[in-house]
């Protein structure tokens, strides 16, 4: 996983509430294990028509916002189903950070699993946020993880919480898997400990050094 340190970025303006997991990646695209591929798919009911041409009237198929890697959006994105192929299809696309006044528990937790940082900001804050989004490809945030600061166009900075732990992982690029490797010298310590105190019946485990992507 990538480390999430400072973004720049363009951010558009979803100014819709409830943007549940099916309209960002809808059932039919769930076949799939890879965390690749999925960005074509984003968003596709809202993206494309029946006959697979772009609406020109969707935020994303914009020209300012083609290359947006923030999203500013309504309350409670990501709710519906747990299927983690959400943030996938996000960060495939390029979205790394979703701003809303809420999400849903499961895709919130997701998105630090992927590298994706969500933002809780209040309404006042999302609303000038949205402004801000609106403004086309002159839509600039920055947002500082370290400091936990968005920047806005102005130069105006908006604050926000985040749990001590998540933004250590997401800093330092860790998901499950890395924060498991980081345990990998005591693993070993252990297995080798285990193999010793019962040789006939213990199997050494091998860590896995590639995930499958």
């Amino acid at each position: 996983m990538d480390k999430f340190t400072k973004l720049r970025g363009v951010a558009a303006p979803l100014n819709m509430i409830n943007i549940d997991t099916d309209k960002l990646i809808p059932k039919q695209f769930l076949k799939t294990i890879k965390r690749t591929g999925l960005g074509k798919h984003l968003f596709n009911e809202m993206r494309f028509n029946e006959d697979g041409s772009e609406k020109q009237d969707f935020v994303l198929n914009k020209s300012a916002y083609r290359e947006a890697s923030i999203i500013v959006a309504g309350d409670n994105f990501g709710c519906g189903s747990s299927r983690e192929h959400a943030p996938w299809a996000l960060l495939d696309f390029g979205i790394k950070c979703v701003i809303s006044t809420s999400f849903a528990d499961i895709f919130y937790n997701n998105c630090f699993k992927n590298g994706i940082l969500p933002i809780v900001v209040n309404k006042q804050q999302l609303d000038q946020l949205m402004d801000d989004a609106e403004n086309g490809a002159n839509a600039v945030l920055d947002v500082d993880l370290e400091a936990q600061e968005i920047i806005r166009p102005s130069g105006e900075k908006v604050t926000f919480e985040i749990d001590e732990f998540r933004k250590h992982c997401l800093i330092n690029g860790l998901d499950d898997i890395g924060l498991t490797m980081e345990k990998e010298e005591n693993i070993d310590n252990f297995e080798k400990r285990r193999a010793a105190e019962q040789p006939v019946s213990y199997t050494h485990l091998t860590l896995p050094t590639k995930r499958i992507v």
